[in-house]
């Protein structure tokens, strides 16, 4: 096994490390929203208690796209292919599209939450 071989069995190691992080979290977030979501609708029966909740599960989601679009990166980093930087840049023009609505989410709802405790 050549030098050149170790290096990209290590790089798809990497790689793959990466995108099972970003998948890890976004699978964490969603459990922990789910689990909270039973608790607070058995506790209570309001909608406003579940606001914190999207809160927490946008910041994982966010996050969790986060580093699936690294992993792409990391992909296309070495000696990519015209096919695959067309590929990068659209899948890097959809994630960060969304998390640019997933962030003007979170912050709207954490602007009617502090709203909701100065005025409550």
């Amino acid at each position: 096994m050549g030098v050149e071989e170790i290096l990209r069995h290590g790089y798809q190691i990497l790689v793959t490390a990466v995108e099972v992080a970003g998948a890890v979290v976004i699978f964490v977030g969603a459990a922990w929203a789910a689990l909270r979501f039973v608790v607070e609708g058995l506790r209570h029966r309001s909608a406003a208690v579940f606001t914190p909740i999207r809160l927490s599960l946008g910041r994982f989601l966010t996050l969790g796209l986060e580093f699936q679009l690294a992993a792409d990166i990391l992909r296309t980093a070495v000696s990519p292919t015209f096919a695959q930087i067309g590929q990068l840049a659209a899948i890097a023009a959809i994630r960060t599209a969304l998390n640019y609505f997933l962030g003007r989410e979170i912050r709207q709802e954490q602007q009617q939450v502090r709203g909701a405790e100065r005025g409550g």
